[in-house]
């Protein structure tokens, strides 16, 4: 995996960056909480609004059982932040490491004069348009978890993004996706600072989430003035039959 810039914790005046440790379960017991499903141990969101499922604390061993109680027998799901062995009869399908990366005051979002409101009657486009880039995970009502807008060239999505996780104080932004015929046009960073001002307007900071492997994406949120806070691990695993 190429190096990256050596991790920084920065200093966030405006909201509690330690929520950021554990974003998910944040969002599903603050912001998101109508979506939660589960207890206080564990929660994920409805199956057609996003894949994540949280924890509360990875210390408590009663979240294995808990977690397959949540979800049921079979089933392949995605850990964050876990880093040690999985209980007999669960199977690690797959993983990786990706980065968090959060504003500075080097960003500086504005509004922008092309993007357009995207909701129910977009979801169809939205669909296709994750399908076509692979931006991450986007169900059919991930557009409900928060302001999605897009650029329509001829009637058709060319490019979108919008707000996902929203731990107290913070908001992630997610699904940037750009078409191949119209990259290189800036579109992507347009919209990336147009979700920001909107997060901004609200009083929230913003932050990203990337595979450690996407140097050129990280590189460009670098440049719009995004720094890495932190790396995490993730795996997707499946509950014991």
């Amino acid at each position: 995996m190429p190096d990256l810039a050596p991790a920084t914790i920065l200093d966030a005046p405006h909201a509690d960056a330690t929520v950021l440790d554990n974003a998910p379960w944040h969002a599903l017991t603050g912001p998101h909480a109508r979506f939660a499903i589960g207890n206080d141990l564990v929660r994920r969101y409805p199956e057609d609004v996003a894949p994540f499922v949280a924890v509360r604390t990875w210390d408590d061993p009663q979240v294995w059982p808990a977690l397959v109680d949540l979800v049921g027998p079979g089933a392949e799901i995605g850990l964050s932040g876990y880093d040690g062995e999985v209980p007999d009869g669960w199977e690690v399908v797959g993983q990786g490491e990706g980065v968090q990366l959060v504003e500075t005051d080097a960003l500086q979002p504005r509004p922008d004069p092309e993007a357009i409101l995207l909701g129910a009657e977009d979801a169809a486009d939205m669909l296709a348009i994750v399908e076509r880039n692979q931006p991450g995970p986007f169900r059919p009502r991930t557009y409900e978890l928060g302001r999605y807008v897009g650029i329509r060239r001829e009637g058709r999505l060319i490019a979108m993004a919008g707000e996902r996780l929203h731990p107290e104080g913070w908001t992630e932004i997610s699904a940037v996706a750009v078409d191949a015929d119209h990259r290189r046009q800036g579109l992507a960073s347009r919209l990336v600072l147009d979700v920001a001002f909107h997060i901004q307007e609200r009083g929230d900071r913003a932050l990203l989430h990337a595979a450690a492997s996407n140097v050129g994406a990280i590189a460009a949120y670098e440049r719009l003035g995004f720094a890495l806070r932190r790396r995490n691990r993730f795996a997707a695993v499946r509950t014991p039959v």
